[in-house]
């Protein structure tokens, strides 16, 4: 039975809501839509009575595929929506901040994305899932990936016909480096010397950088140079990277700012280097990571640098080994860019350890939120907050925000 419903906010995943609720996917606050209800989602949506906001979509894969959220809004309202999910999550815990100006990554900028390929009775299908489905649609037109991504998802096919499974699905990660392409398959067959030997040839054939399978490096031709500053880093197979160079600039700049005229500083959850090594140009860094062979290749990249400061590294679990009060106090600022997960046990002792200032870089505002209100319940002042959009059209929202002891300066 068809019903309808007036959509009266946006959901964190980038639903329409209307009472009850019932969420409604790809539409607009304002919109009379009609559906049919299953649970308490819409389907069949019909959209009665449009936004103002409402534009057609870019793409036109974008009914099928599930890689973005929001191409059926304008720029300017998605911008503002993003805003504001940082400012609700903020006032859920009792807190506001000066909000800067939202930098949005522009269109086919993507230099990282994880394909998925199916083998097929006729051949090869590479592509995005579409929306909470396991079906993949083919992006040939991707608005977001960066052309040289596109052109490069032959190369995924190729790969999932030499050690793809009719009854798995491949998930081909690309990304684009200084050295070339650098691909990290999962998924694949199990390696024995007839497939280790097709896939190195592989790698010769597309010109590959590097080609990991499961994690186990087959073949480097290039080094797959990522930059940081002055430094060049190889960072282990699939190992995280923000997804496009203007984005991790944006992010990186408001670090710089938000850390300015410390000597010593300490980077939580550095990665392979993004804001340590730049940091590094001005300040001795202490960089602790999960994982060692990322700080291994951050080490390896502040080595071949010329110019950085001493830059120091550690490899530690820190949620289950965060750093202590007595620990921090040789540090003047503090970088911290948890997973999506927050960092709770790390905030505790941050909160305790009272550091002159904190650069905090984060991917979910509501985990960030909760941080902060123990930043704050223990002194500090949350002085701005500027949200970064990465992932254009998405419901994805990042930011970097700056926490100084006491008053605001």
């Amino acid at each position: 039975m068809t019903q309808q419903f007036t959509i009266t906010r946006l959901g964190h995943q980038g639903d329409g809501i209307a009472d009850g609720p019932v969420y409604a996917p790809r539409t607009l606050p304002g919109e009379v839509v009609s559906g049919t209800l299953n649970g308490q989602v819409l389907t069949d949506i019909r959209v009665e009575t449009p936004s103002d906001q409402r534009v057609k979509a870019p793409c036109r894969h974008y009914k099928a595929c599930g890689g973005c959220q929001l191409q059926h809004a304008a720029d300017d309202f998605v911008a503002g929506w993003k805003v504001e999910v940082v400012r609700n999550a903020l006032a859920a815990q009792g807190l506001d901040a000066p909000m800067r100006p939202i930098h949005t990554s522009s269109e086919r900028s993507r230099r990282r994305a994880t394909i998925a390929v199916r083998r097929t009775k006729k051949g090869m299908l590479a592509g995005f899932y579409g929306r909470a489905s396991e079906t993949i649609t083919e992006i040939p037109d991707c608005h977001l990936l960066h052309p040289d991504l596109i052109a490069a998802i032959p190369v995924a096919e190729a790969l999932a016909l030499l050690g793809g499974s009719r009854k798995g699905v491949l998930a081909v990660t690309l990304t684009l480096s200084d050295g070339g392409l650098d691909v990290a398959v999962k998924g694949g067959k199990p390696l024995d010397g007839p497939l280790e030997l097709a896939l190195a040839q592989a790698t010769e054939k597309h010109g590959l950088a590097r080609l990991s399978w499961d994690g186990e490096v087959i073949a480097m031709r290039h080094p797959p140079v990522q930059r940081f500053g002055v430094a060049g880093v190889v960072p282990p197979p699939g190992a995280f990277l923000q997804a496009t160079k203007d984005g991790e600039q944006a992010l990186l700049q408001a670090v710089l700012q938000a850390t300015e005229g410390a000597k010593r500083v300490v980077d939580l959850f550095a990665g392979s280097g993004t804001f340590s090594l730049p940091l590094a140009e001005n300040a001795e860094v202490h960089a602790v990571e999960g994982e060692a062979a990322m700080t291994e290749a951050l080490d390896q990249g502040w080595r071949r640098a010329q110019g950085l400061k001493r830059v120091t590294t550690e490899a530690r679990d820190l949620f289950r080994r965060p750093l202590m009060p007595d620990e921090l106090k040789h540090f003047d600022a503090v970088v911290i860019d948890p997973p999506r997960a927050g960092a709770e046990a790390q905030v505790v002792e941050l909160a305790q350890a009272q550091r002159r200032v904190i650069a905090y870089v984060s991917c979910n505002p509501v985990t960030f939120a909760r941080d902060a209100k123990t930043l704050v319940n223990a002194g500090y002042t949350l002085e701005w907050v500027q949200v970064v959009d990465q992932f254009r059209w998405s419901s994805h929202t990042e930011l970097a925000a700056r926490f100084v002891l006491g008053s605001a300066k």
